[in-house]
């Protein structure tokens, strides 16, 4: 009888462990479940570090909560002469981001300005991961980056499609940087790659699907009409403050230059997202920050040797006078008859007072060469009117008068079309609008913001441009 007990015993345990372990492989009961992920992005910081620190003290906190990623919408180069003039370009930005510990960022358009070698270098200096679809880089130095990365965190499965612009060129499909520097690599528009991974949720079987872009507010709007793959749309480029629903997709972009911190606290539960809360936080506004990301900052500010005085400026000039005053002493230094500059070429505006060497760069930051043109009226007229580009200039008056271009020497004087002028400017220009641009440049042994400096340290005279006004666009 103890026998026969024992075994109908032995036989109900084992009936009740089958049971445990039938409701513990039950897909139902795991996946029901919901699970909170809170995803922080940046976007367009243009080499600013200082609120980095702080980035990091709230990232820390959170992370005692919640599970968190932290994400880049690109544009980390370009704009803070700390990182740009670094003997290792770019080289600050990377270590910084790397111990504030980022996940995942797509490459921006001005990742390129440094040329391939550098970011293949960037690349390689990265702790976190690069994506991009619609760039090929077989040709290149540069290693191929993923079209997508899948960050598994907590049992939730989260994959970024990387996304850039292609709006570079009017005659070619490349990012908005300088087309000498991306000669070796293939470019794709946005519309033809992300159709191939209409799939790409299910075959990765994620719980959340991203679009990680750096395409602009609306190319975002029409990504999330045109192509509603996505759960929801994190963006860059056009520097706006974007929080809206499209097509039923979110779509968020944090502004630039490391001003704010954007926060997307997810509930999700059967691969949908349940409920979303989005925070924009002010980051100039929030006072605590991670000591060690603090001390690293300031390291790489107090030893880049930028603040060596190298002028003096009588007033305050907004980004038009700067532009007025760029493109004049350029002229002088280039020794020529006339300069213009592209105006989103003009990065920053200038202080009355003492100006620095971080200020020239923080206002022409893009390490562009120097070159000389000789072009007649004619074809300077041909290429305004046709290109209806946006710029200052000096050296000459531009007007238009009963929707024709007048171009009229210092004196007032009408120049007529058959009229030859030695033209001085970055060679961003002549790169993206060659078909204008046909003859061998002069090529000058410096970059014009090294020019502008050099002017200004060998002449003592204060400058004031605050009344100029050299802007032209033909309408």
């Amino acid at each position: 009888m103890k026998i026969f007990n024992w075994i109908i015993n032995y036989i109900l345990i084992v009936l009740l462990f089958l049971a445990c372990s039938k409701n513990e492989s039950n897909p139902e009961i795991t996946t029901n479940q919901s699970k909170e992920i809170t995803i922080f992005h940046i976007n367009d910081q243009h080499g600013q570090l200082d609120n980095f620190s702080k980035i990091k003290h709230i990232v820390d906190e959170e992370k005692q909560i919640s599970n968190v990623l932290l994400v880049c919408g690109g544009d980390m180069f370009s704009g803070n002469p700390v990182v740009d003039n670094h003997p290792q370009k770019g080289f600050p930005m990377i270590d910084v981001m790397n111990t504030v510990g980022f996940d995942v960022s797509v490459i921006g358009n001005h990742e390129f300005d440094y040329g391939e070698l550098i970011l293949n270098d960037r690349f390689n200096q990265s702790k976190f991961s690069w994506v991009c679809a619609n760039i090929n880089t077989t040709n290149s130095t540069i290693t191929q980056p993923n079209a997508f990365k899948t960050i598994e965190i907590n049992g939730l499965k989260i994959t970024f499609l990387g996304l850039v612009e292609t709006n570079g060129k009017e005659n070619g499909i490349i990012p908005s940087t300088h087309p000498w520097r991306v000669q070796n690599l293939t470019f794709e528009k946005f519309e033809n790659s992300v159709v191939k991974y209409a799939d790409l949720k299910e075959n990765e079987q994620a719980d959340v699907l991203v679009a990680l872009t750096h395409l602009g507010e609306s190319s975002d709007i029409k990504l999330a009409n045109s192509y509603p793959y996505f759960d929801l749309i994190i963006g860059g480029h056009s520097h706006t403050v974007t929080n809206q629903t499209v097509n039923k997709i979110p779509i968020y972009q944090a502004g630039s230059n490391l001003n704010n911190l954007g926060k997307i606290k997810l509930t999700i539960k059967n691969k949908q997202i349940t409920s979303i809360n989005y925070q924009l936080i002010n980051l100039n506004n929030y006072t605590n920050f991670d000591s060690a990301i603090k001390e690293k900052v300031d390291y790489y500010n107090a030893n880049s040797d930028l603040d060596n005085v190298i002028g003096f400026a009588e007033a305050y000039h907004s980004k038009s006078n700067v532009g007025s005053f760029y493109t004049d002493i350029l002229r002088k230094q280039m020794n020529v008859d006339l300069t213009f500059q592209n105006t989103g070429g003009i990065r920053n505006t200038l202080d009355a007072g003492d100006i620095l060497k971080r200020e020239i760069y923080s206002i022409d930051p893009f390490n562009n060469g120097s070159v000389t043109y000789t072009m007649t009226i004619a074809e300077i007229k041909n290429f305004l009117q046709q290109t209806k580009i946006a710029i200052y200039y000096a050296g000459v008056y531009i007007s238009q008068v009963n929707g024709k271009i007048e171009i009229r020497d210092i004196n007032n004087q009408l120049l007529n079309d058959n009229t030859t002028l030695t033209i001085g400017l970055n060679d961003y220009i002549p790169a993206v609008y060659d078909t204008y641009f046909t003859q061998t440049p002069t090529i000058k042994p410096y970059t014009t913001a090294e020019g502008l400096i050099e002017y200004l340290q060998n002449n003592s005279n204060s400058i004031n441009y605050t009344q100029v006004n050299s802007y032209f666009q033909y309408q």
